[in-house]
This record gives C-alpha cells, sequence and structure tokens, in this order.
C-alpha cells in the first residue's frame, strides 16, 4: 500500500493490491466465494485467526479489502468493513455495538430509512432514540441518559442540507464517553473528514458518490479498530458483506473521486446560485453559499460543499409535483451523487412515511426539492431547472 504522506490523489489510485504472478496493471476481479488452505493445521490456523489470510468471501475477499483500505486510508481510520449497501451498513454498525437497553441521541434530520430503524425497529430491542434540533445544538447534552450509548449525525444532513458542527460533537461524545459515529455520505472523505473532529466511526454508502455512477450498490464503516472489530464480527455471522465486484467496482471509482467532486461542487455552487436569485423560489441550502445558516461551520470542517441543492419552491406540494413534472434533461430519482443530475421531491417520496410534523421538525417543507447536481455543463443543468420553475 502507499505511504501516508502521500496526496490524497495519488493514495486514492496507486493504493491497490500486489500484483499477482501475471504482472497486471490493474487490480484483477477475485470472484470466488471461498479460499483454499495447504493442509489441515493451515485451515486450523487460519479459522483460529493466527493467521491473517482470506477465508470466505462473507468474511473478507482481496477486491473488499482494497477497497476498504482506501477509505480507511481517505478517513484517517484504523481499521473498516464494507458492506452490500448504505443501510446495511447502518444497521450493522449499530447492530454490532448496542445491546437491550441502550439508548441513541441522534439529530432529527436523518435519513428516512435510518429513522425507521430508530423508530419501528430497534423499540422491539428496548433500543431507544432521542432527536435533537439541529437548530439547538446547545441542547444535545440534556438528551444524554445514564443509557446513552451512542451520538448519531449525518453532515450535510439528507435532505435539507444542514451542517452539524463536528467539533462540538466530538467534544460532548468524549466528555460523556460515547461512540460518536457520523454518516459522511453528502461529503465523502474527499471533502470531509469527521475523525479529525472527534468521531470514533464513520459510515458511507458508497452507492452515492463514491460509486459516482449509479452502478452497484454498496456501504462501508471505518473507525476505530476495537469497534469495528465488533461489527466484523457481527457481519461475519450476519451476512451483509459486499460482494467482489461490487468492490472492485468501487475501487475503481475512488481513483476518480477527487476530480469527479471538484467538479460536482463547482456545478453544484452555480445551481445554488441560480436558485438563489430566481422569484420563485424561497429558499436554497447549500454549504457554501454564505446565506446558510450554518455556513461558518460549513467552511471551518469542509473543503468544498458537495453536490446536493435543496430548495423550497413557492407553492408547496403542488408546485413541487408540477416542477418536477415539468423536468426534462435532469432524472427523477431517488438515488443521489451520479453523474447525471437528480431532482426529488422529499415530501412526497423518500421521506412521504414521516407525518406532516415530523417533516416539518426536519426542515423537510412540502415545498422542498432536494437537487443531486451532476457533471453535465452547468449552463444545460441551469437551464433544466429555469424551464421547469418557469
Amino acid at each position: 500500500m502507499c505511504k501516508q504522506e502521500l496526496g490524497f490523489e495519488t493514495k486514492a489510485i496507486r493504493s491497490q493490491l500486489e500484483r499477482t504472478q501475471f504482472s497486471e496493471h490493474s487490480v484483477p476481479l477475485y470472484l470466488t466465494s471461498s479460499f483454499v488452505f495447504d493442509d489441515a493445521e493451515d485451515m486450523r490456523a487460519s479459522f483460529a485467526e493466527e493467521k491473517e489470510r482470506n477465508l470466505y468471501s462473507r468474511f473478507s475477499n482481496p477486491n473488499t479489502s482494497e477497497f476498504v483500505e482506501k477509505i480507511c486510508q481517505m478517513e484517517g481510520a484504523e481499521y473498516g468493513f464494507a458492506f452490500a449497501t448504505g443501510m446495511a451498513a447502518v444497521y450493522s454498525t449499530f447492530a454490532a455495538l448496542l445491546n437491550s437497553g441502550d439508548h441513541i441521541v441522534s439529530v432529527g434530520s436523518v435519513f428516512g430509512s435510518t429513522h425507521t430503524l430508530f423508530t419501528k425497529y430497534f423499540p422491539k430491542w428496548n433500543i431507544t432514540t432521542s432527536y435533537f434540533d439541529i437548530n439547538k445544538p446547545e441542547t444535545i447534552e440534556d438528551f444524554i441518559k445514564p443509557n446513552t450509548k451512542i451520538i448519531f449525525a449525518e453532515s450535510p444532513t439528507n435532505p435539507a442540507v444542514d451542517i452539524l458542527d463536528l467539533e462540538l460533537l466530538g467534544k460532548i461524545a468524549k466528555k460523556h464517553n460515547l461512540i460518536l459515529i457520523i454518516d459522511n455520505c453528502f461529503a465523502t472523505p474527499y471533502i470531509q473528514n469527521p475523525i479529525q473532529f472527534g468521531a470514533d466511526l464513520v459510515i458511507h454508502s458508497a452507492t452515492k458518490l463514491i460509486d459516482g455512477q449509479g452502478r452497484v450498490l454498496g456501504g462501508v464503516t471505518v473507525g476505530r479498530s476495537d469497534l469495528v472489530r465488533e461489527i466484523y464480527l457481527f457481519s461475519r455471522n450476519t451476512g451483509p458483506a459486499l460482494s467482489p465486484f461490487n468492490a472492485w467496482i468501487l475501487s475503481k471509482s475512488l481513483e476518480t473521486l477527487p476530480v469527479r467532486i471538484e467538479k460536482h461542487c463547482e456545478n453544484a455552487l452555480k445551481v445554488a446560485e441560480f436558485l438563489e436569485a430566481h422569484p420563485k423560489v424561497r429558499m436554497v441550502k447549500y454549504p457554501f453559499l454564505k446565506s446558510h445558516p450554518q455556513y461558518e461551520v460549513a467552511k471551518k470542517q469542509m473543503k468544498l460543499g458537495g453536490n446536493i441543492v435543496a430548495f423550497e419552491i413557492k407553492g408547496g406540494i403542488v408546485a413541487g409535483r408540477n416542477f418536477l413534472d415539468k423536468i426534462k434533461l435532469c432524472s427523477l430519482s431517488a438515488n443521489l451523487g451520479d453523474t447525471r443530475s437528480i431532482v426529488t421531491h422529499p415530501a412526497s417520496t423518500t421521506h412521504s412515511k414521516l407525518s406532516i410534523e415530523e417533516r416539518l421538525a426536519v426542515s423537510i417543507t412540502d415545498g422542498l426539492v432536494r437537487v443531486s447536481v451532476g457533471l453535465e455543463t452547468v449552463a444545460d443543468i441551469i437551464a433544466d431547472l429555469k424551464q421547469a420553475l418557469d
């Protein structure tokens, strides 16, 4: 593997498996469910973990190991494990670390499926969650109980693109001896490294910007080796592992992550500036717009503003749906982080199962639209948004 002092782009490209006897330039696919052993003693020692080697692709595989190692280097993490999807990473991380009776303190604005885990499934196992208001970070400690084990947050949040002060969260977690888990999906390791601010674990839905082309599903959790060890053991027995093929795709995608993210962010800022000036737009949220409520925090902890722009159309849910119906170039999809620009109306799609009160509590108004700004010519993206608004 490449040395730590190399640049981000160099590590993204040059961190790869050792060449085989065939001297390949590009890492091969290891499409195998299992691995063979030299003899009975080799097999015994391997399963006893006296040797570090691949046993079975549900546990590890050369392709998944390469992908995880790259993410660990990018995030400054000790260890990691890769999953079949981003939600598999979220669920397995919590399930491995929590026991019945434990409590989570989470930001109120989380991805819809994460919210469902917290409110529908975890209570079945006597695991409870308290939500704090993203606009009132001074109240976070009020939610901490004797049985609290984890503080969880997304930053930027999905879909309202709010920003949390990661340094503040890190200090609170350390003060109360809690595990801080950050979903870094919207930022990617290129823009933001939560471990630098005190996070113990970082989760990514690799399906999004890490893949970048809407091809494969994947997830990854990296961070403290002792915590990831527990996640690994849980996942080894429950089976949510990433497939070798998807790992190979995602590892290749990381080679172009920096150049893609730079262009995504350049386009997104221009789209946000256009929307902010449009008379039919009530509000725009983009981390690197000076009008963003947490602009100073974003500038402190993020290298760039990301590719997600949230804005509110005047006219509510009807105006939001009409806007989507008039879109021509951009895609209508629930995905994000694609080379192709995507628009989504959260109130009627991704967050439709939340009550009106729950949506409003996390800034999801009826007229809110989320744009995942792609890599097309930015003038063409803006022209499509403009004709749909006009």
